[in-house]
């Protein structure tokens, strides 16, 4: 009876739409062979009924009889399919790049860099071994839980349709940049591309050096769910080994990360923190060889079990962030990026923007793909391609968005944010400038004022906020990241502030002292506040 309470419990889940996914388990007494046979033909009938796949994970034993783990995955249409971000991130020769190329294309690393150079985008790139710009990669899952990527027989490159369309979850690799002159580049990666998890990668021979600390406090700022894979470990002596994994252990635990680390052995180990992985406490950490392949299987299979963590309302407007744009021949002006929210649909008009003056302008959706495969509508979390309809790509750039004109979209020069210093050499007063990353925006803004004399390193304070170039779309409680040299902050937006058409009426007609003062408009409680400006600054509004 264990597994049928827990299963119909899980299946309401899935059934309403909750979820996706649901481990199910079975109960800690344990059944006999009839008991268990009738239990499960149940559970089947029961997710035939809500259309969701029964997979079987693992059996133990008990005092009372056996005990059978399931996993109740809904299914999806042909055209469809689940899709997990994972961003991977590391020390530069950590073995990012070889690691997806062996998980992609199914043929392990020859150890002088074999498997890395399918992945790569430049030339650059292919002659230093080192990324330099955002990679994306897939790995597709059957229903049964098999790898279905199968590399072209010629040129080794990946059909995405393909692998799409035999599909039931698709796991996307953001390949970021290991090296510190590339950090803006990891770091919109990180914002820009919204992943559900972070795989933090760790050389077992070389151990936690350079951007390690520097990517983990990143993915910990951005509340960004990490797993730590130690490559290398067919050419690491043991000694150096324990000694990087003891490391690893004494970091996770420390009062920055508080992470309770578990080193995944065997498949229990898998299911076991698979399941519990979306707490964010637990941090499984995986041994692996891209040259042996040793431990590639429970690296898979823990990759099959996750779930994406956040859910999504078909109903509400439909928002979109671009975090790309191309020009492709015959097609036209093509924007990529995430559905933030809502159901966009082929043929759909939406408001492009905003342009440096802030308007948006409507724009209609001419085709669209996902993973390189047509499909006629994306739901909330799907990443995807648009072909606009009648604009130019210079008129684009990332860190705009498309959507609803239910939304009555409005741009803003200036905000206001909670946010919290990581570290900073000196001091940060009004007038510092340095570069924000929130969401797939990366621009320079200023600090006009905050509630504290200066911040030090620790030291958390409310900032008012105004962007240098464009004015931008933010909402609240969007997570920043604020960015300088060896400066880094993050924080959450607390209020979104517009210029009033009244007070460009006055600033026009010289009613009130432009050289001191302007009106903004909070957009959540609709307050006016006065704040400080010169009047080049406000010139710059009008």
């Amino acid at each position: 009876m264990d597994l049928w309470r827990n299963a119909t419990r899980r299946l309401a889940a899935v059934a309403n739409h909750k979820c996706w996914e649901q481990f199910c388990y079975g109960g800690d007494y344990g059944l006999d062979d009839k008991d268990m046979e009738a239990s499960v033909a149940t559970v089947k009938s029961l997710c035939e009924q809500i259309e969701a796949d029964l997979i079987w994970l693992r059996e133990r034993t008990d005092t009372g009889g056996k005990i059978q783990d399931y996993l109740i995955r809904r299914r999806v249409g042909e055209q469809d399919f689940l899709e997990v971000r994972v961003a991977v991130v590391g020390n530069v020769d950590a073995g990012k790049s070889t690691l997806l190329g062996v998980l992609t294309h199914g043929e392990l690393d020859n150890g002088r860099g074999f498997a890395r150079q399918k992945l790569f985008r430049h030339k650059h790139e292919m002659e230093s071994g080192r990324t330099s710009s955002v990679g994306n990669d897939i790995l597709g899952f059957d229903q049964e839980g098999q790898v279905v990527n199968k590399p072209d027989s010629h040129g080794g490159g990946l059909d995405w349709t393909k692998i799409c369309e035999k599909s039931s979850k698709v796991i996307t690799f953001i390949d970021l940049a290991g090296h510190e002159k590339y950090l803006k580049t990891t770091v919109f990666g990180m914002t820009g591309h919204l992943p559900d998890f972070c795989m933090l990668m760790v050389g077992s021979n070389a151990g936690i050096v350079g951007m390690t600390k520097e990517h983990l406090g990143l993915a910990l700022a951005l509340n960004v769910p990490v797993f730590v894979v130690v490559t290398k470990i067919d050419m690491c002596p043991a000694n150096i080994l324990q000694e990087t994994l003891k490391l690893l252990q004494r970091l996770l635990k420390s009062p920055g990360c508080r992470k309770i680390p578990v080193l995944v052995q065997n498949t229990d180990d898998v299911i076991v923190t698979a399941s519990n992985f979306s707490s964010e406490r637990m941090c499984p950490i995986f041994q692996i060889s891209n040259v042996t392949g040793e431990n590639m299987d429970l690296l898979k299979m823990f990759l099959n079990l996750l779930s994406s963590r956040t859910n999504f309302n078909n109903d509400e407007p439909a928002e979109f962030q671009i975090d790309d744009t191309y020009s492709v021949p015959g097609v036209g002006t093509v924007v990529s990026g995430t559905t933030l929210r809502g159901m966009i649909r082929l043929n759909d008009t939406l408001l492009l923007g905003p342009d440096p003056l802030g308007t948006f302008i409507p724009i209609a959706v001419k085709s669209i793909h996902r993973k390189r495969m047509p499909v006629r509508e994306v739901r909330g979390g799907q990443t995807a391609s648009f072909a606009l309809k009648k604009i130019k790509r210079s008129s684009i750039r990332k860190g705009m968005v498309m959507v609803s004109p239910k939304l009555m979209p409005q741009a803003t020069w200036e905000f206001e944010a909670e946010i919290l210093v990581l570290h900073h050499p000196t001091t940060i007063s009004p007038r510092y400038q340095a570069m924000v990353h929130c969401g797939s925006i990366r621009q320079t803004a200023t600090i006009l004022t905050m509630n504290r004399d200066c911040l030090r390193t620790g030291d958390k304070a409310s900032v008012h906020f105004r962007f240098i170039k464009t004015p931008e779309y933010l909402h609240c409680d969007q997570k920043l990241v604020f960015r300088e040299g060896r400066t880094k902050a993050v924080g959450t937006i607390t209020k979104v502030l517009e210029l009033t058409i009244m007070s460009v009426f006055q600033c026009r007609t010289g009613s009130f002292n432009i050289n001191n003062t302007h009106l903004c408009k909070s957009a959540d409680t609709g307050c006016v506040s006065q704040l400080p400006v010169s009047k080049s600054t406000l010139s710059e509004h009008l």
